[in-house]
């Protein structure tokens, strides 16, 4: 190995000639050079060698403006804010804003439904006949349309995870059968309301749970698949135990139409959550549009089923003054109470507790109504039934806006989720 070239390569290391003595090669020789600090390190520059570094480092390459370019039109695109008039980023970038603005608008709506219902109700007890084009095939349609608004956020794997616990289902059937009744009469006895009236408030209680409970689930963050299946399985219910319930609470006989609740069943609840869930299978992007909507499509058609029941009976309730008034928001507003609690003390989670406590507080009041209407001679029993559609829907409305307001800390049980929909939070939360 020539010398020569192992100085030049290494120029610290001197081999020994005859020029350099052997004890260069000592150790501490050899540490003192430090070898890796000597061979990493670059030569010395001047400062204005680093100034113009600073400089070239400073500005962006034509690779680096080209990287970045597109990156930063992506970044405005997803935040809504490019600039750019009349480019092709500009025109997606309004589009996102414009849909952005049409989902806070539909939040905005939709979190003000408790004063859209009072507004349905003061419109239709001033001005009754603003109603009357509502009959009963209009009635049913805006049931339909209720449901379907809600079956296309469900699918059919919402309703196996329900099915696969069925506790709360039978909690929730206890409690709309066997706690709202007795409640009903507590309060019809404690505000000494006559015989009439008591029938009417009682019957309220012993009803099944409303289609409109469905959508204030949804909007409550709740577990609108288990809504639904307490829905239908209190509906169902109702053939045996309404009529049973008014035997043996009033000693009235009330015959109830289990054909015509069978129809009835299939043509406002099961067909309008079967097409519902096939249009979300069949066309998503549809429904994916379409699902800040369907809320708003809800609370206009629980705003024309109260408008329409209260108009019906607008002078008996004004002249039932405000006992009456007092006796059916606390029936709505103690049951919604219990209902959640009864699901906390069974260690079930906030989800479904939510779910249970609106479930049973809201009764199917206009088909209370109805009964009333056919099979209680006296005429005074059907206005706590149109008095229940109003307080009924102020309550459930209330506590889903006041409940979409709180977060949920702590994970569903499993089995227990909410709507595919829903975990995608369509309503956006707003300030």
């Amino acid at each position: 190995m020539n010398q020569r070239s192992n100085q030049r390569s290494y120029p610290h290391l001197r081999l020994p000639t005859a020029t350099t003595p052997a004890r260069s090669l000592s150790l501490a020789s050899v540490r003192s050079h430090n070898y890796g600090s000597t061979i990493n390190q670059n030569p010395p520059i001047s400062q204005q060698q680093q100034q113009r570094q600073q400089q070239v480092v400073g500005k962006p390459t034509r690779f680096r403006h080209r990287l970045t370019k597109p990156l930063m039109a992506a970044r405005k695109l997803v935040m809504g804010r490019a600039t750019s008039s009349g480019s092709e980023t500009s025109s997606k970038s309004g589009k996102f804003s414009l849909f952005k603005a049409y989902e806070k608008t539909m939040s905005v709506a939709t979190q003000m439904f408790p004063l859209w219902t009072l507004l349905s109700a003061v419109l239709a007890i001033k001005n009754p006949a603003s109603f009357a084009w509502f009959d009963t095939k209009w009635f049913t349609a805006g049931l339909g349309v209720l449901m379907l608004s809600m079956g296309i956020t469900l699918s059919p794997a919402d309703f196996a995870k329900v099915l696969s616990k069925p506790l709360p289902v039978a909690v929730g059937f206890v409690s709309c059968y066997g706690l709202m009744p007795l409640i009903a009469l507590g309060l019809a006895k404690a505000f000494a309301l006559p015989k009439a009236l008591t029938a009417g408030l009682v019957l309220c209680g012993s009803i099944n749970g409303g289609q409109a409970s469905n959508l204030c689930a949804y909007i409550a963050k709740g577990n609108v698949a288990l809504s639904v299946m307490m829905t239908l399985s209190t509906t169902v219910g109702a053939i045996v135990m309404t009529p049973l319930l008014s035997k043996f609470l009033l000693g009235t006989n009330v015959p109830v139409d289990a054909q015509g609740i069978a129809i009835s069943t299939m043509q406002v609840v099961l067909l309008p959550l079967v097409l519902g869930m096939g249009m979300k299978q069949l066309v998503p992007r549809f429904v994916e549009a379409m699902t800040p909507l369907t809320p708003v499509v809800g609370v206009i058609s629980t705003c024309l089923l109260v408008g329409s029941a209260v108009a019906q009976v607008a002078p008996d309730i004004v002249s039932a003054g405000l006992t009456l008034q007092l006796a059916a928001m606390l029936l709505h507003l103690i049951g919604g109470l219990a209902g959640y609690w009864a699901m906390r003390a069974l260690k079930q989670d906030e989800i479904t507790s939510r779910t249970s406590g609106i479930e049973t507080s809201m009764k199917s009041s206009a088909f209370g109504f109805l009964l009333a209407k056919l099979h209680f001679g006296d005429y005074a029993a059907r206005v706590p039934p149109a008095v229940s559609v109003v307080w009924m829907a102020l309550i459930g409305a209330t506590m889903a806006v006041v409940w979409r307001r709180m977060p949920i800390n702590e994970q569903p049980a499993a089995g227990d989720t909410t709507t595919g929909a829903l975990a995608e939070n369509p309503i956006p939360e707003t300030a």
